[in-house]
């Protein structure tokens, strides 16, 4: 046996164990790496507001909890708008369901002429065995919500603490990291920090204001309509279709054209045509105008970018993926080198030959052409006098010929 063979696999076998474990440790911590990567992206999005109220001398770490609690008094009243509103909600649902009831057995009736009442209907759906089934698995299924709960607002709290964490220790992080590399790289990565700031800052700053302006359009359609609720619809339907790119104004919109056609059918049709009226202003004026020196990214890469991440991390990727993508596109395009463009009639998307040529033209041209009026015959031959006789002879044979 060679006196390295050992060694090899000794070395062989050590590193599969560490690539192992490794596996394993990123297992088990992949849910914390992405509480960390939301807190990192929320530290860079109140990185502005921090940065001005710190200028202005007061503390760093006061001018983060001050923006901390502004966000948290903004979530729990949207939470409380929207809870009470689906509470009344289920009231009024709960208090009208005898009559919905009334109304379906009387169709039923007149309809397949049948002499069901209310009594004998309840009576079945409380003694039928899915009901019990279903209160059996609703009451062991308490605790695995509980424990749901509890996990989500232990992953809230990491979240916020993390987030509080980098937004007060800024500069003091980027010291540290500096601290371990030299001048050079040390430049591109305060680069890159203030591109990530830039984009992630001001995109969630233009889409919280056309969460505003999309707001106040809708509250005044809703208000005007005399739906419930108008003030949480509002908010329900500013927030989740700026934060939910490309289809989230028409599922916010579900929301209240539900609420409006308990009112009165027709307004859920008035709803439908506002938030389709709406979503075209936005897309085609509003949000270029907000969004042209904040993320100036194409509507179809941030469409991909948001499938891209949602499909690797659910509905936060979908959320931290524009910011991500527009400071990657920032941040590469200063390495990336470009050229004039030749002035081709390809690059305009025509053809060399027909660019400014009329289509009259073109036709006539075409008409020419299998006509034969062009000098050349239908089979595209020319057409150099009167056609041969295929039976006359070609000429006197012999020598003289």
């Amino acid at each position: 046996m060679p006196a390295w063979l050992p060694r090899a696999m000794v070395l062989a076998l050590a590193l599969y164990a560490c690539f192992r474990l490794g596996s394993w440790a990123f297992d088990q911590l992949i849910g914390l790496l992405i509480n960390v990567l939301i807190a990192f992206f929320l530290a860079l999005a109140i990185e502005p507001a921090v940065s001005r109220m710190s200028a202005r001398g007061m503390r760093r770490g006061l001018a983060t909890f001050l923006v901390f609690l502004l966000v948290l008094v903004a979530g729990a009243g949207f939470v409380f708008l929207l809870g009470s509103m689906l509470a009344g909600q289920i009231v009024d649902m709960v208090e009208d369901f005898p009559k919905y009831l009334d109304s379906v057995i009387n169709w039923v009736n007149q309809t397949f002429h049948t002499e069901l009442s209310r009594v004998e209907v309840q009576d079945s759906l409380l003694h039928s065995d899915w009901l019990q089934k279903y209160v059996q698995n609703s009451a062991t299924g308490v605790l695995d919500v509980s424990a749901t709960v509890l996990g989500g607002l232990f992953r809230l709290l990491t979240i916020f603490l993390f987030s509080f964490y980098f937004a007060a220790d800024g500069p003091r992080l980027r010291r540290g990291l500096c601290s371990v590399l030299p001048p050079a790289r040390q430049a591109e990565v305060l680069r890159a920090w203030e591109i990530a700031v830039d984009k992630t800052g001001g995109y969630l700053y233009s889409r919280g204001l056309m969460a505003l302006i999309s707001g106040i359009a809708h509250y005044i359609l809703l208000a005007a309509l005399g739906v419930p609720y108008a003030p949480a619809l509002a908010v329900w339907v500013g927030l989740v279709s700026q934060f939910i790119p490309t289809i989230g104004t028409y599922l916010a919109g579900a929301l209240p054209m539900l609420i409006a056609f308990t009112v009165d059918p027709w307004y859920a049709l008035w709803v439908l045509g506002f938030v389709v009226v709406y979503q075209q202003f936005e897309n085609y004026m509003l949000q270029p105008k907000l969004t042209a020196k904040t993320v100036d990214i194409h509507p179809a890469v941030a469409f991909g970018s948001v499938i891209a991440g949602t499909a690797l991390m659910g509905a936060v990727g979908a959320l931290i993926a524009i910011p991500a993508v527009a400071t990657l596109q920032a941040f590469l395009g200063a390495y990336v080198k470009r050229y004039d463009v030749t002035d081709d009639p390809r690059v305009h998307g025509s053809r060399p030959g027909v660019r400014g040529e009329p289509l009259w033209a073109r036709l006539r041209g075409m008409r020419a052409a299998l006509s034969g009026e062009d000098g050349r015959g239908a089979d595209g031959e020319p057409d150099g006098g009167e056609p041969e006789d295929p039976q006359r002879p070609e000429g006197p044979a012999g020598p003289g010929a």
